[in-house]
């Protein structure tokens, strides 16, 4: 017996757990920590990441998971032992098993925030899109999917400025990153039916023949000037207006004009300018593309392009909701984390998504728990039966919800002991967990 004990005081012990959807999920990460206190903090941020607090720094997070001090998630992304390159693979094979092969949209992009000071590896002086001018702050090139109009993040890269570079760094142009992007994309496996880009990226004649060596579809922007060589007995010329119905994420539509551009003979790459007032065209609602797709376009080029200004919604929600810039982190290798488990996170809510959902039709988000009945968690009132991202993170709040208020309240239980009280608040929880994303074991 006694060696039994002995023998049991040395084993590892178990995770604490958080809620179900959220420990299924990291379940398939655990083995990337090699102690179980790293293992608890991964769980925990991805908990307080998803909570509804406004900012998502590690004292708030702290906070709302009841862990006594942030110190304890400061130390999981500066000094533990574990690696954002194997998050990252982990993650991007999760998204490709989910997919089964199914054709995503790929769309690259870059973000930039202000940072203060000089302190921050790779900040400088540069554009800032988040601002609309140059500012001092850190860029990212970063690459969406596009399932079914639900988003979901692939990868991103940073930006390294000449005059921020590193012993062993090498200077990368955007255009370079971007394409490293999309051949690890390619590399990876996954079905990429069409890339689309802004225009830093449609007039790099470079992205271009990456895109090209692949043979993949897109759709990039192009400046208003954008030159096109003809001989001298050719000319340009535009085809008429064509009114279409531009349908957003949330599925409302607008009347757009689109009008084919031809340079000289008409090519497999074809041109076309967008408007919202084909008269005045104005600056901020007109787009000039540029795209290898053939067919009739008219009806659908404006709907494709689009799909760019979902990304940057998405993206937003991401800033917005996820918490992308509240990290206070100088060093890269330690920004580069957080933003890895940011993307983990937003990962995690767009599996939970119903586009990723129908992937898996034995999948059943309602359950039958304790008492044999079912349990309708979508009749709750604030339930969103809508299909785009945020109505999927409203309703993983929902669920994480009894957690975080119980653990607001149980100090007030272990002043004034109200037994009923903490039993409802156990059976609470414990229905909770019977919400099963289509990605648990069980």
């Amino acid at each position: 017996m006694d060696v039994e004990l002995q023998i049991l005081k040395h084993l590892p012990r178990d995770a604490q757990p958080t809620v179900a959807i959220i420990d299924e999920y990291c379940a398939e990460y655990k083995d990337q920590f090699k102690e179980v206190r790293n293992y608890e903090c991964f769980k925990y941020l991805h908990l307080g990441i998803i909570s509804p607090i406004k900012r998502k720094s590690l004292p708030e997070i702290a906070k709302v998971v009841s862990i006594n001090s942030a110190q304890s998630l400061h130390h999981f992304i500066s000094y533990s032992d574990w690696s954002a390159q194997e998050l990252k693979s982990r993650r991007l094979n999760k998204l490709k098993k989910a997919l089964n092969g199914h054709a995503i949209t790929v769309v690259i992009d870059e973000t930039g925030d202000r940072k203060k000071g000089k302190k921050t590896d790779y900040v400088a002086r540069q554009y800032l899109g988040s601002v609309g001018k140059i500012d001092n702050g850190i860029v990212s090139v970063n690459a969406y999917g596009v399932y079914e109009n639900i988003t979901f993040p692939l990868s991103f890269k940073v930006f390294k400025p000449k005059g921020t570079l590193k012993e062993g760094d090498k200077y990368k142009t955007k255009i370079e990153l971007a394409s490293e992007i999309i051949t690890e994309l390619i590399n990876e496996g996954f079905n990429i039916e069409l890339v689309l880009a802004d225009s830093l990226y449609g007039e790099s004649s470079e992205f271009l023949e990456i895109l090209n060596e692949y043979k993949l579809a897109y759709v990039v922007a192009i400046r208003s000037n954008h030159g096109v060589w003809l001989p001298a007995s050719q000319s340009v010329r535009a085809n008429k207006w064509c009114k279409f119905e531009r349908t957003f994420s949330n599925l409302k539509s607008e009347t757009r004009y689109i009008r084919e551009i031809i340079y000289g003979k008409r090519r497999a790459i074809t041109y076309w300018e967008i408007t919202t007032e084909p008269e005045t065209m104005p600056e901020n609602s007109t787009s000039f593309i540029m795209t290898n797709l053939q067919g009739n376009l008219k009806k659908t080029l404006g709907d494709l392009y689009g799909l760019r200004t979902w990304i940057e919604y998405g993206f937003r929600q991401c800033k917005q909701e996820l918490g992308w810039t509240d990290y206070r982190f100088t060093n890269f290798q330690h920004i580069e984390k957080w933003w890895e488990i940011i993307f983990s996170v937003y990962t995690m809510i767009s599996l939970n998504s119903p586009a990723f959902l129908s992937l898996n039709q034995s999948h059943q988000v309602e359950t039958k728990v304790q008492d044999s009945k079912p349990e309708h968690f979508s009749a709750h009132q604030q339930w969103n039966h809508q299909n785009g991202w945020k109505n999927t993170l409203n309703n993983l709040r929902l669920i994480v919800q009894p957690l975080f208020l119980f653990w607001l309240i149980y100090p007030w239980l272990d002043i004034f002991p109200n037994s009923d009280l903490l039993l409802g608040f156990n059976h609470l929880i414990s229905t909770m967990n019977q919400f099963k994303p289509f990605y648990a074991s069980g």
